[in-house]
């Protein structure tokens, strides 16, 4: 039997197809998108944002995001906190003062990533869509790409990767798995910090000799140790185990 994906009306995936757009200070329209933005930031981001700011994690979720009830009422979302004249608060004259580390969701722009993870041949899909919104004049610019190359061009293999891995973990939140406690409670804030405060949860792994109850080589915990990247997949993992859901970790 044929799978036939279905899309909401007026969507349809890019594919192979190319699409044209370029930002550059050139543009009339620059940076008016940094403004007035309602933008969801994911561990991946706050990680790769306070590392550029030289900043603790916690320090930079005090100053720069706030929280809000998310699709499902179990698990906050955090979004970015904007400037009292509502822009971006790393946004300057001149441009975006992150821009090697910029969210995720400004690097995939104008493009929009779905990603199907029931599909018939028991595999995951991924599809890309190209926005159009009036006020961006970068779609008029003479340049191409397809989705690959801008994949590339934007160095989004990273971001996805832990956006995926990040879906995993929201969908067990999903379920409550702190069912009784209530809202911020011990197991809730545990889960926060793991994937909000990766400094925070370095310094509980240490305490807690979180790595030595598991069989992991040597390589493996030594990249957990000292990479923030690695730490935040292992905390996923322990999650997954301690909260219910299928663990790749192997207690000792």
């Amino acid at each position: 039997m044929s799978h036939k994906q279905e899309f909401p009306e007026g969507m349809e995936p890019l594919g192979k197809k190319e699409f044209t757009f370029s930002c550059h200070s050139g543009v009339e329209c620059f940076t008016l998108c940094c403004r007035n933005v309602d933008m969801i930031l994911y561990p991946y981001d706050i990680l790769r944002l306070k590392n550029c700011l030289g900043v603790d994690s916690q320090s930079f979720m005090q100053k720069h995001t706030r929280l809000v009830q998310g699709v499902h009422p179990y698990f906050p979302t955090v979004m970015l906190r904007l400037t009292e004249e509502k822009d971006c608060p790393f946004l300057a004259p001149e441009g975006c003062t992150v821009y090697r580390d910029r969210p995720s969701a400004c690097r995939t722009y104008p493009l929009e990533r779905a990603v199907d993870r029931n599909p018939a041949k028991g595999r995951e899909q991924e599809f890309y869509f190209l926005t159009d919104h009036s006020y961006c004049l970068g779609h008029k610019e003479n340049v191409n790409y397809t989705v690959k190359s801008w994949i590339r061009d934007q160095r989004l293999h990273d971001f996805n990767a832990i956006a995926d891995l990040w879906t995993a973990m929201d969908t067990l939140f999903a379920t409550n798995p702190w069912r009784g406690e209530g809202a911020n409670g011990p197991k809730q804030q545990l889960a926060f910090m793991v994937c909000y405060d990766i400094d925070g949860f370095r310094q509980f792994a240490e305490e807690q000799e979180l790595p030595d109850r598991f069989r992991l080589d040597k390589s493996t915990r030594k990249r957990i140790v000292s990479d923030d990247v690695e730490l935040l997949k292992f905390g996923f993992e322990w999650l997954k185990l301690i909260f219910g859901g299928q663990s790749s970790l192997l207690p000792k």
